[in-house]
């Protein structure tokens, strides 16, 4: 089933928001790259990476619905960082926009009645779940933390050193 024109314009404006939040994510991990964090900054490029590959899978589903995928225009990230803290909220505040992004879509694929980009949608419902907790749980470990400089050193070693995401693996 062909999408519809607007459901089209709904897939290409996930499409630019994944690309916008990879941006966010690069622009982050550069930030603690400039805090000499580069185990977090490692694991947020790995964030923006796997953006990327998210705006693929969209890209790739609207060309196999026959539509014209389009990537439109992106801003460089407005992100304010004087602390770990900040940057770990900076990128939960990130995902939950992407999150309702995402919900809205579906939505309007419902209220469309294309059930054909029901699996596609749920899959993201399902990694956007993932990927909040994910942040939350490193926010809340920060703030424990709380500016500790080995607390910190410990954390940056230990996201540095993370496996590939289920996500990736589930891709298989």
């Amino acid at each position: 089933m062909k999408l519809s024109a607007k459901l089209e314009e709904a897939f290409n404006a996930q499409i630019t928001l994944e690309f916008q939040a990879s941006l966010v994510y690069r622009q982050l991990a550069i930030e603690l790259e400039l805090m000499d964090l580069p185990g977090m900054a490692a694991w947020l490029r790995h964030q923006a990476d796997e953006e990327i590959v998210h705006a693929n899978k969209f890209i790739d589903h609207v060309a196999d619905r026959d539509g014209h995928p389009v990537i439109g225009a992106t801003t460089a990230p407005k992100v304010t960082v004087t602390s770990v803290l900040d940057a770990f909220r900076s990128a939960l505040a990130h995902e939950e926009k992407v999150s309702e992004s995402i919900r809205n879509l579906y939505r309007t694929a419902e209220a469309e009645g294309d059930l054909d980009s029901r699996p596609l949608l749920n899959w993201f419902i399902e990694e956007q779940v993932e990927e909040e907790a994910t942040v939350k749980e490193i926010v809340g470990r920060v703030t424990m933390i709380n500016d500790d400089g080995p607390g910190l050193l410990r954390l940056d070693e230990e996201l540095g050193a993370r496996p590939a995401s289920t996500t990736e693996a589930k891709r298989g």
